[in-house]
């Protein structure tokens, strides 16, 4: 109805899939490459999880279309099945035949189990998919758990990737279902857009449609924070706002009529409103679901090329920050203190910092943070990115923030969690929002990490050096297998295959260089006194 209006050659928000629309945000493709890794690996479970909307079934759909040609796929969309059903429907999917109306769950695994042993004798794989894992009964996840048990002396048969709604995190945390979250091999949790990606995503879908000016140049920070980031929220916002600019003959969406779109599609009473107490996730979640499932998403699929700088991501077992579960609270703001002049905010933040490494810092006038942490066997790193950022390092960090007046300031970021973060500012620890971070960071960061003493700056392909048996030995405990350098130590052949398939899974590029991201990731898993986000803070 708008399209002539604007000049849009077509709808640019429709829900209809077409793979001339897709968007993948940085989020999207470190997912991508944590299920295309889990590919990789030999058994155990791929977890991806994230809100409704946010793409999971999108990133399933790219990762079909990568599929290498010696791997088998069973995908089941509805895993609203008995344990029989399931496995019923594997047989199906992989077209192994079994007698109709069998009620025996013996029988089937076995003709599995016959099934697997010949594929992985003719050298291929089997990858079962589950998507909306969330709806698994207990007694299902327990049978898909005893199906990872079929194997040969050397490798398991059957690797499987569920993805699912944040409620499957909470199913696998129940104690009868421990033996399946120890085989988590690798996991990821898809955040919806930033600020920075939304804008991109609609300029993206208004480029497609063939306009290249900004029809809501003035609206994104307002369909941001009335989205949450969600892709199908966005084109739902998007499609009503562009429908009531063109009956008010507008030639761009201002905030009054995105406001009344919000209104019409949500009943929201105040525009920028951050519903992010239960309640409001749970009418979020309604309308999601009344809408439709994952192929009536915003984003679309096609066949893509995994970005070789991702942002954030999950190898073995991610350090996911847990779901918040302290009784609820007030929130506090992120303004600097006003009984603290700001110029002290960057000495007190490092002194922070350095407290969650167990150490005192108390600088003399010409001291400098990093040269402080040099003396203690630390290092520093000083980076841009975003929230998934510093959870994929899941460091304590120092953030430098902007006040309204654009002063800037410095607030130790303590832990991270799903919904909210804890600050160090000044003095004071303050509780907030994740929300309320974007609002007064722009991506500036700086965070400490621990090289081992043996190691070079950098550790490159084909070096030989005694750092690459720690590295040969570290990759060992995180991958539960035996050492394999001894006598001569140089980063070649599987051991430099398998450290850029960990660089791959943790968001990296797989250029197989072990310098100071690589090594904060192999510390994250291989050294528990390490300080992280997402362990407690101080109070």
């Amino acid at each position: 109805m708008y399209c002539d209006f604007f000049g849009l050659k077509e709808n640019p928000f429709s829900i209809a899939p077409d793979p001339r629309y897709l968007y993948m945000s940085e989020r999207h493709r470190e997912a991508l490459a944590h299920l295309l890794y889990g590919l990789q690996s030999d058994g155990g479970f791929v977890l991806l999880t994230g809100e409704v909307g946010t793409g999971k079934t999108t990133v399933c759909r790219c990762l079909l279309q990568q599929i290498p040609a010696n791997v088998e796929v069973a995908f089941v969309l509805n895993p609203k099945l008995t344990a029989l059903e399931l496995l019923a429907t594997l047989c199906d999917e992989l077209r192994i035949d079994y007698p109709s109306g069998t009620t025996s769950i013996k029988l089937l695994v076995d003709r599995v189990n016959q099934s697997l042993l010949a594929t992985h004798a003719a050298h291929r794989k089997t990858v079962l998919i589950l998507d909306e894992a969330q709806n698994l009964a207990p007694e299902v996840l327990e049978q898909i758990r005893l199906l990872t048990n079929l194997e040969t002396d050397r490798h398991k048969l059957l690797q499987i990737i569920m993805l699912g709604q944040p409620e499957l995190l909470e199913m696998l945390a129940r104690p009868d279902l421990r033996q399946l979250a120890q085989r988590i091999t690798a996991r990821y949790h898809l955040e919806p857009l930033s600020l920075s990606e939304v804008s991109a995503y609609i300029k993206h879908r208004l480029a497609v449609a063939g306009v290249e000016h900004q029809l809501f140049a003035s609206s994104i920070r307002q369909i941001f924070h009335l989205s949450h980031g969600i892709p199908r929220l966005i084109n739902m916002l998007c499609d009503r706002a562009l429908l009531g600019a063109y009956v008010q003959e507008q030639e761009a969406v201002d905030p009054r009529t995105l406001h009344k779109a919000a209104q019409e599609l949500f009943g929201s009473g105040k525009p920028g409103a951050k519903k992010r107490d239960r309640y409001g996730r749970w009418l979020l979640v309604t309308l999601l679901l009344l809408l439709g499932g994952g192929g009536a998403l915003g984003l679309h699929f096609y066949p893509l090329r995994v970005a070789q700088q991702p942002r954030t991501p999950a190898t073995q077992t991610l350090p996911l920050p847990p779901a918040a579960t302290a009784a609820p609270r007030a929130m506090d703001s992120l303004t600097w203190p006003a009984d603290l002049p700001q110029e002290q905010s960057k000495r007190l933040a490092y002194q922070a910092l350095f407290a969650r490494w167990g150490l005192e810092y108390n600088p003399t006038a010409h001291e400098l943070a990093c040269q402080f942490a040099e003396q203690q066997g630390l290092k520093c790193l000083f980076k841009r990115g975003n929230l998934g950022s510093l959870i994929k390092l899941n460091r304590p960090a120092v953030l430098t923030l902007h006040d309204p007046r654009g002063q800037s300031y410095y607030a130790t970021l303590i832990t991270l969690n799903e919904e909210t973060a804890s600050f160090r500012l000044g003095t004071e620890t303050r509780r907030v929002m994740r929300r309320q971070i974007e609002d007064a960071w722009e991506g500036e960061y700086a965070l400490l990490w621990r090289a081992p003493a043996s190691m070079p700056k950098l550790l490159h392909p084909g070096d030989q050096t005694p750092s690459v048996i720690w590295l040969d030995q570290t990759l060992a405990r995180i991958l539960n297998r035996p050492p394999q350098v001894e006598n001569r130590p140089r980063l070649a052949g599987a051991l430099l295959k398998e450290l850029r398939q960990f660089q791959s899974s943790r968001g990296l590029s797989p250029d197989g260089v072990v310098g100071a991201q690589t090594l904060i990731q192999l510390n994250s898993l291989s050294d528990k006194s390490i300080p992280t986000l997402n362990a407690e803070g101080p109070e």
